[in-house]
């Protein structure tokens, strides 16, 4: 089996590649690196059955040979690297998503779009259920996240509907793991990165708001289940149990043995107060359900970014060159 997975030096990109890769399929990794780094995929270069080219899904990709699966996992995730780049990720998701879509019709392919959460907004009905069809600010400043979801969603169907593409959408909730960008900006990774460091750790309003977290290899878990049963509807992957996030900071600092003060600053435009999936639907159609719960991945995410955060102050680590990656002619067949 080969897959083309765009957004392949991405956080969630990065870890299914690897596990893919474990399981003998051959990977075609696509990514801009306009968030995605190019050394969480370094350890894929030793393989013979990846390879890699830098584009922007925005153009239409040229793809040699069979592919059997389009795995479109191309956009920025997180609330300051999507709002730092509001028409990038709107177009990934819209245009990108229909390139996509085209070429897996032309390679006669099964689609799969890694959705959000964000969907539904700032929720009105708790927990969240994939019937529920959310509460969104079409023209907040989280909306070149969300309503980009949406949309990339209605294309998928409408696109399944009028050609017949079998397609796959999993909501992603709260994930967190290694191979998450220091940089990141997501609850988990700052809280962690600050705990570490010692400084004081940013809470945004009173801290009662709530999320649930997931462990990035349970979400790889419910991906490749997804893949491997028919059904085409949207499925959330997510750990129902929920937690504020002054729960989540006090956890981390313990862990840590942090003495870092926790300091309150304004609550973000139209971020969501609870956050939590229903996971019915995964349970019955996948027979999944998250298996690490939060006090089990944190020790794994705080060693990876204690190691990363060692690198960066012990020696200067120049990016790689892009031009390391093996690349591939692209062309259509």
């Amino acid at each position: 089996m080969r897959a083309l997975l765009v957004g392949a030096a991405g956080f969630i990109g990065s870890n299914l590649t690897r596990r893919l890769l474990e399981e003998g399929w051959e990977v075609t990794g696509v990514d801009n690196f306009i968030t995605g780094r190019p050394g969480n995929l370094t350890e894929c270069l030793s393989n013979p059955k990846f390879d890699f080219i830098e584009a922007d899904a925005v153009q239409p990709l040229k793809v040699s040979g069979k592919v059997d699966w389009v795995l479109h996992f191309a956009s920025p995730a997180s609330p300051p690297k999507y709002l730092a780049s509001p028409i990038e990720t709107l177009r990934i998701n819209s245009e990108g998503t229909y390139n996509l879509l085209t070429l897996a019709c032309l390679k006669n392919a099964k689609f799969f779009l890694a959705s959000t959460s964000e969907v539904y907004g700032d929720p009105l009905v708790h927990p969240q259920p994939e019937t529920y069809w959310g509460n969104v600010n079409s023209i907040g400043p989280r909306s070149v996240y969300d309503e980009a979801k949406r949309y990339a969603e209605a294309m998928v169907y409408a696109y399944n509907r009028a050609n017949g593409v079998p397609v796959r959408v999993i909501r992603i909730f709260n994930t967190y793991g290694p191979f998450m960008d220091i940089d990141d900006g997501r609850v988990v990774s700052n809280i962690i990165c600050q705990a570490l460091r010692g400084a004081p750790i940013s809470i945004y309003g009173d801290g009662n708001q709530t999320r649930s977290f997931q462990f990035v290899d349970d979400l790889v878990e419910g991906i490749l289940r997804l893949m491997r049963v028919d059904y085409q509807e949207p499925v959330n992957l997510g750990n129902p149990e929920e937690f504020s996030m002054l729960e989540l900071a006090k956890m981390v600092k313990q862990i840590v043995g942090s003495a870092s003060e926790i300091v309150f600053h304004p609550l973000p435009t139209d971020d969501p107060k609870r956050r939590r999936p229903v996971i019915d639907r995964a349970r019955q159609v996948l027979d999944w359900r998250p298996t690490v719960q939060l006090r089990q991945g944190l020790p794994r995410t705080i060693e990876y970014f204690r190691a990363e955060l060692c690198q960066s102050v012990t020696r200067a680590i120049p990016s790689p060159r892009v031009g390391s990656f093996r690349q591939r002619a692209f062309e259509y067949t």
